[in-house]
C-alpha cells in the first residue's frame, strides 16, 4: 500500500494560470481511513463541491476557433446549459440528478458524483462570442467558438527599371 497518494505529483490536471479554473485539490483523498478520530468523509459523500471540480473539460485552439470538449455522461442535453457572460466568459453549468433510491437498495459504492457543476473560461479578445456553437453526442459536449482571423495585409510593390 503506498503512503503517498497518486494525485500528489501531478495526477490531476489544473491549470494555476486561469483564474476560472475550480479543481479542487483532496490531498487526504487516496488515504485508507479506516474509522476514529482520524476518519473524513469519503468519496461515497461527494458535495456539490466536487461534482464542479470534476466535471473535465479540454480546451484547444485551432487555426479557425477556440474547441472546448467536456465529459458529461448520462447528460441530456437539455440538462446542461451554455452561456457568454460580461462579454468573453463561456460558462458551462447544469446538474446531474441523483438516482431514485429504494428502502430495500445496499450501496456497495457510490463514486458518480451528481449535483450542480458550472465551469467558467475567459475567452480570448479575438473571439467571436456572437457565433458560439454547441453540440452534445455520446456524452460529449462541444462548444465551438470562431476566432477573428485577422488575415494579412499583401501590399503590391512596382518594380522599376
Amino acid at each position: 500500500m503506498a503512503l503517498i497518494p497518486s494525485n500528489l505529483f501531478g495526477g490531476r490536471r489544473s491549470n494555476i494560470f486561469d483564474p476560472f479554473s475550480l479543481d479542487i485539490c483532496d490531498p487526504f483523498q487516496d488515504f485508507p481511513f479506516t474509522g476514529g478520530a482520524l476518519s473524513a468523509p469519503r468519496r461515497e459523500f461527494a458535495s456539490d463541491t466536487a461534482a464542479v471540480a470534476n466535471t473535465r473539460i479540454d480546451w484547444k485552439e485551432t487555426p479557425d476557433a477556440h474547441v472546448f470538449k467536456a465529459d458529461l455522461p448520462g447528460m441530456k442535453k437539455e440538462e446542461v446549459k451554455v452561456e457568454v457572460e460580461e462579454g468573453r466568459v463561456l460558462q458551462i453549468s447544469g446538474e446531474r440528478n441523483k438516482e431514485e433510491e429504494e428502502t430495500t437498495d445496499m450501496w456497495h459504492r457510490v463514486e458518480r458524483s451528481s449535483g450542480r457543476f458550472l465551469r467558467r473560461f475567459r475567452l480570448p479578445e479575438n473571439a467571436k462570442v456572437d457565433q458560439v456553437k454547441a453540440a452534445m453526442e455520446n456524452g460529449v459536449l462541444t462548444v465551438t467558438v470562431p476566432k477573428d482571423v485577422k488575415k494579412p495585409d499583401v501590399k503590391a510593390i512596382t518594380i522599376s527599371g
